[in-house]
């Protein structure tokens, strides 16, 4: 649900907290004086992670794209209650929250549209038919993620349409463990959570089971909200050939949308309840790996512009994708082959939008060859037929050179595709208006980059370009006019990104350094052609323009652990900020742990999506418990 942006000006209700931060800053010291040893089991090295993509299965240092992996160090110790939160610290990603803890966020990559990235669960799409909006109703709470895999550019050869400018990977992991993990937490805004992730292996057979709750009062007039996840996930293998792997989850957000989609009703209400299950099965040879699975995702999507006046103007929505997935490999003298079908079907039930249903199948076919002992090189295509569209093809080709052990150049090319989401088509609103005249957009990416991985940090260097054509844009002529979606010409997009990561296991220094992140992403997109020469856009030319990422993890003692993050943002044609957030941990991987965020420490007055402000500086304080 979408409604004209109107800017306004906005005076922060929360007051200055001074002393709140300074007592942060003691705790910390304080905890720090009753450390005791303990060694960090949780350390491990990026270049060993092998990335998941369907098919071919590269290990990270061996690949020939920007992939930002976050690991499960850095999902414990980032100061943040949500996957938005979290992903909001990754080079090169945009995330637009309209209000804190991940209620409602739009991530785009490298200066695309929320619309343009692709969600994965364990390589499971998560797109919705009705719009982009929905994409980060994750179903699975932030403390049973294993890690995430963060792909920036062109992904449509990889994983299909809607992968267009980068695709977002959530991993769970199977545990052969038994363990039971419970977080607890308090703060500003009436602010509360609890988090159980377990697991009860039986056999040969294992089973994870994850629940979490949170909610908050609100920071301002009707932005409160309650949030609940409950996800499981089973496995087991029948032999050493054999194993099935299936999941349900399903989230439940409640929120006031003060200012979400427009500033003129302050009273805007949504819940929305997402359900996800799937089923598949694995086949393993000695050179040949066949995956199979189908699953079903649902989304209901209830809408108030007043929020107890439902008979005012409401729209209420349901999507439905059901999907079946065959995804391989064949190792041959000829090096690697990755191939794969897909069909899929995308429906809706909606009071605004209609009726209606579309399918969609795929075919992919690719090569990995080895060409000597330094260079390697990957090239295939990914074929969709749209029922409205018909066939598309997405070709792409990388090409790597391990120049040293540690030094590799690579450069890559690859289309990427979109079709319109149902809100692009048929929306009807007052300030809003679809266009069924739409055409899928196309884009081609190229970029050339290099990449330096040690035992303790990695370094990348890449440029990077987009020549769009058909972009699909949110514009009008003037202020008087409704929005709508037009398809643009002529754009590009171009930019440079740059990251350091060093990291190194505990010594038993007092004070030591066990992460240290550093990046600076740069963007410029030029859109010079439109189809009704409109004036205003809405999105395209609010994309990321300058993003400095910075983050220190210092190990206090055997026990505690101080994580400090800043950002500096600037998005084009808006004024850029700063934001700087800490947390601690006491005894974070021990039976008895406790920790302290704190965020917006600056109390930088910003905004990140629409009109809505966002919170001044805020705490939240809590308690885990581990056992094994």
């Amino acid at each position: 649900m979408e409604f004209e942006i109107i800017q306004t000006n906005f005076e922060p209700s929360i007051q200055n907290q001074p002393m709140r931060f300074l007592q942060f800053i003691t705790i910390g010291f304080f905890l720090s004086s009753a450390a005791q040893a303990q060694t960090d089991t949780t350390t491990t090295k990026l270049n060993e992670v092998i990335v998941q993509e369907n098919r071919i299965q590269i290990p990270f240092s061996k690949l020939n794209r920007n992939v930002t992996i976050v690991d499960k160090l850095q999902l414990e110790t980032t100061p943040a209650r949500s996957l938005p939160e979290v992903l909001s610290f990754v080079p090169g990603v945009d995330v637009r929250q309209r209000g804190v803890t991940g209620v409602q966020a739009d991530i785009s990559i490298r200066g695309g549209s929320f619309e343009q990235t692709l969600m994965l669960l364990n390589g499971i799409k998560l797109s919705d038919p009705q719009t982009g909006h929905h994409m980060m109703n994750i179903p699975v709470p932030l403390i049973e993620i294993d890690r995430l895999e963060v792909l920036k550019g062109p992904a449509s050869r990889i994983f299909g349409q809607n992968a267009y400018a980068g695709a977002i990977n959530v991993i769970t992991k199977l545990s052969e463990e038994k363990y039971a993990k419970i977080q607890a937490y308090g703060g500003d805004f009436g602010m509360k959570g609890i988090n159980f992730a377990g697991s009860l292996p039986v056999g040969k057979f294992r089973q994870n089971l994850a629940l979490s709750y949170d909610g908050s009062d609100g920071y301002q007039y009707n932005s409160d909200y309650k949030v609940s996840n409950y996800f499981y996930e089973g496995g087991i293998d029948l032999n050493e050939k054999n194993s099935l792997r299936g999941m349900i989850a399903y989230t439940d957000r409640t929120f006031g949308a003060n200012g979400f989609y427009t500033s003129a009703f302050p009273d805007q209400w949504e819940s929305i309840q997402t359900t996800l299950s799937s089923l598949s099965h694995t086949l393993t040879l000695n050179s040949f790996k066949l995956n199979t699975r189908g699953y079903w995702r649902r989304n209901v999507d209830e809408f108030r512009l007043r929020r107890n006046e439902p008979e005012f103007f409401q729209n209420n929505h349901t999507t439905d994708v059901f999907a079946l997935e065959a995804n391989g490999s064949y190792k041959s003298k000829f090096g690697t082959t990755g191939f794969g079908l897909e069909t899929r079907k995308e429906s809706i039930e909606s009071s605004n939008l209609g009726n209606r249903e579309r399918n969609l199948s795929g075919v992919f076919v690719e090569q990995l060859l080895a060409l000597g002992t330094r260079v390697d090189f990957r090239a295939g295509v990914y074929s969709n037929y749209y029922s409205e569209y018909g066939w598309k093809h997405f070709p792409g080709a990388e090409l790597g050179f391990q120049t040293t052990e540690i030094l590799r150049f690579y450069t890559g090319y690859g289309v990427s595709y979109r079709i319109p989401t149902y809100t692009d088509l048929y929306y009807k609103g007052p300030t809003n208006i679809g266009n069924d005249q739409l055409t899928p957009e196309q884009a081609e990416n190229f970029e050339i980059g290099a990449k330096l991985n040690t035992s303790s940090f990695k370094a990348e260097l890449v440029y990077f370009l987009r020549n769009t054509d058909n972009l699909i844009e949110w514009a009008r002529t003037d202020a008087s006019q409704p929005w709508q979606p037009q398809n643009f010409n002529e754009v590009k997009f171009s930019g440079i990104e740059a990251s350091f990561n060093y990291r190194i296991n505990p010594t038993g220094a007092t004070v030591q350094v066990k992460d240290l992140i550093l990046s600076y992403n740069y963007i410029n997109a030029d859109l010079k052609q439109g189809g009704n020469s409109a004036q205003e856009t809405r999105y395209a030319l609010t994309a990321l323009k300058n993003q400095l990422i910075g983050g220190v993890l210092v190990g206090i003692g055997p026990k505690i652990e101080w994580n400090t993050k800043m950002r500096y943002v600037e998005r084009m044609n808006q004024d850029p900020y700063f934001l700087l957030d800490m947390r601690i941990d006491y005894n974070r991987i021990g039976k008895l742990g406790l920790f302290a965020e704190a965020s917006n420490i600056t109390n930088t007055d910003y905004i990140e999506a629409g009109t809505v402000q966002m919170p001044s500086r805020w705490f939240r304080a809590g308690v885990s418990l581990n056992f094994n």
